[in-house]
């Protein structure tokens, strides 16, 4: 198994079988994950890029049947922030050093193309990237956003299988995800997915078509986050996802895609107390602190116990495992490894 990970560290090339052969193999892990750390550490280098997440509104039209703030949780109190409060937030995380500025919400058709684009155009001001992570809009919407000055687009795809997908976020389908995820591509956004790991009936083999999926899109930004069950939802009494199986979903994205931005993400840092640093030990170089105002941050729950990290806290432990907060801005063509897969 040693044999395919290095062929993957090399040539950045891995099959279906072969993918979910090193997913079932539990004995090679540690080693998965040190060369997924050495490919990051040769494309990308040793500095963390660091995103501040806004999350201004946790009004969503969606059911998906893993997510607390899906729309019939009745038992959510609703907030949307209006565009000066969105503003103030991004000014104060400017202020605290942050590059990057993450507006992210419920799927909340309130917030119209025109009314997203006036904030983005007061955001840039700031000498700021902005990701944007608002669900399934239609291209002429994305087109706006672009236009704005949006740089980013997190539309994470959670399942590529179409039963599964089905199952989890009713009303939707997988095709319309991945168009939309091609439109971003089109439009010249950096773009960014992701999987959400232990599904129920989730299998090794929709995980490594995750994966292969991630490769095809060419994607920008990957996020993978474990399952945490909420108890407001169709998935209560369930069990969590497994934090050792998204690090390793994680490490092969690295080795398949080695230039690609990858967030240690806040459920691993929830479901284990050193979860977010494990991850940027096993090829993630991107860590999104939560810069929403406390009165609104602890109604946005998509699951439950959702940790917090603050600027001071995050560089301290970075210098521990002998990384550094990075002074730029982050992009996928800042990183410089340009590679070529193996033909």
């Amino acid at each position: 198994m040693k044999n395919l990970i290095d062929k993957a560290s090399e040539c950045h090339k891995l099959s279906k079988p072969e993918i979910t052969a090193i997913l079932r193999d539990n004995s090679v892990d540690e080693y998965l994950f040190r060369a997924a750390d050495e490919v990051r550490r040769k494309y990308i280098g040793d500095e963390v890029y660091l995103r501040a997440l806004v999350e201004f509104s946790n009004i969503c039209r969606c059911n998906c049947f893993y997510c607390g703030l899906r729309a019939a949780n009745k038992n959510v109190e609703r907030y949307r922030l209006t565009g000066e409060e969105i503003l103030n937030c991004a000014k104060h995380a400017v202020a605290q050093g942050y590059k990057t500025i993450v507006l992210q919400s419920g799927e909340d058709l309130f917030y119209t193309a025109e009314i997203l684009a006036e904030i983005i155009s007061e955001i840039k001001k700031l000498g700021v990237a902005i990701t944007l992570s608002i669900g399934e809009r239609s291209f002429e919407e994305y087109k706006i956003l672009k236009e704005a000055g949006a740089d980013r687009f997190l539309l994470r795809i959670e399942t590529t299988n179409k039963e599964l997908y089905a199952k989890f976020h009713p009303g939707q389908n997988v095709e319309n995800r991945k168009k939309c995820l091609y439109d971003l591509k089109k439009l010249g956004f950096e773009t960014g997915t992701g999987s959400l790991i232990g599904l129920p009936g989730q299998t090794e083999e929709d995980l490594a078509e995750d994966i292969l999926f991630y490769k095809e899109l060419n994607s920008d930004m990957i996020g993978i986050g474990p399952l945490i069950t909420h108890e407001l939802t169709p998935l209560a009494g369930q069990a969590n996802g497994d934090l050792t199986l998204a690090l390793k979903v994680m490490a092969l994205t690295r080795l398949l895609l080695p230039d690609i931005n990858i967030p240690a993400t806040t459920a691993m840092e929830t479901l284990q107390p050193n979860g977010r640093i494990l991850a940027l030990q096993a090829g993630a170089n991107v860590v999104m602190p939560n810069v929403t105002d406390n009165a609104h941050k602890k109604n946005y729950e998509i699951y439950p116990g959702k940790v917090s990290v603050d600027y001071t806290e995050l560089d301290e432990k970075l210098k521990q495992i002998g990384r550094k907060i990075s002074t730029g801005r982050g992009f996928r063509s800042d990183n410089g490894g340009f590679y070529e897969d193996c033909r």
